[in-house]
């Protein structure tokens, strides 16, 4: 499979590609929202953090049979490396899981780096959460059944999101669903070495990255953990989570032991290291066996986290 995109995917991502890399982003966002009509979708700007632009919101209601009040929202921050994406980057699957379970989603557009670094981007993401759990029952959710979810970049936000969350005692969301997540700035573990110039998102693309979104700060002591997950001293009193990643990608090692962490300090997790799975293995290759399995367990931890 990665052969057959070695034209269009490199591993690498420098500075000057991060144009490039947005052109990209927003012609892979062209993607109809309603899934044929599943959904209506409407586009709202809702008050961003204080001093800051409000923050762009799509809104995706179901327009039948489970269409009411009272319903599961989705919560869904996009990928994009930090630098790129748009709240409709990868909102496809979040749609697809919806429509199966009967649920709104809510994706969330926020800041990019370097223009905008953090705390910025989950700051905006933040400021989205809040206004969805104050207008659930307006959009047709419930603010007890928010689960919030992103893929890369999107699943480190998603996790920084739920400290902040818990930090700041704000929306406690129902669960949080981490796919391939971008979690560790100092991008130093042996999966990063190993995968050093191969696959899909590589060391380099890393350390791009989370200059971007830090700059000098990468990798030295004191980035806050709202920025980078990993560093957080404390993961206790967070939402049941699931984890997914691929062994064949950087973030392998950093996931499982975000995961091993969660329950070290008494919390729930579910974690799957898919074998042989690149970075967005799945999204890549939709049809393979592993990619159909991967986003079943995704379907089913959904289905069992909103029938507790």
């Amino acid at each position: 499979m990665l052969e057959s995109f070695q034209d269009v995917l490199a591993p690498g991502l420098a500075p000057a590609d991060v144009e490039a890399a947005r052109r990209g982003a927003a012609v892979a966002g062209l993607v109809d929202v309603t899934l044929g009509g599943a959904f209506a979708a409407e586009d709202r700007t809702v008050p961003g953090p204080e001093g800051a632009p409000g923050v762009s919101l799509l809104l995706c209601r179901p327009t039948a049979g489970s269409a009411g009040s009272g319903l599961p929202v989705i919560y869904h921050v996009h990928g994009g490396g930090l630098v790129a994406g748009t709240n409709r980057a990868g909102v496809a699957e979040p749609l697809a899981w919806a429509r199966d379970l009967g649920a709104v989603v809510v994706s969330v557009e926020y800041r990019l780096a370097p223009e905008h670094p953090h705390p910025a981007p989950v700051e905006d993401v933040y400021a989205g959460l809040l206004w969805t759990a104050e207008h659930a029952r307006e959009i047709g959710g419930d603010p007890d059944r928010i689960v919030v979810a992103g893929a890369s970049a999107g699943g480190g936000l998603t996790a920084a999101l739920t400290l902040l969350a818990r930090d700041r005692r704000g929306p406690r969301p129902l669960g949080q669903l981490l796919m391939g997540p971008m979690l560790d700035d100092r991008n130093d573990t042996v999966s990063s070495r190993q995968m050093a110039g191969l696959g899909v998102w590589d060391r380099s693309a890393n350390e791009t990255a989370w200059t971007a979104l830090l700059g000098d700060r990468r990798g030295g002591p004191g980035v806050s953990p709202y920025a980078a997950p990993a560093r957080a001293a404390d993961l206790s009193g967070l939402p049941p989570a699931f984890l997914d990643v691929g062994s064949a990608e950087t973030f392998r090692d950093e996931v499982v032991g975000y995961a091993s962490r969660i329950w070290q300090a008494g919390g729930v997790a579910e974690l799957h290291v898919w074998p042989g799975g690149c970075h967005g293995f799945d999204a890549l290759a939709p049809e393979a066996a592993l990619s159909r399995t991967a986003r079943a367990a995704r379907v089913a931890w959904l289905r069992r986290l909103l029938a507790e």
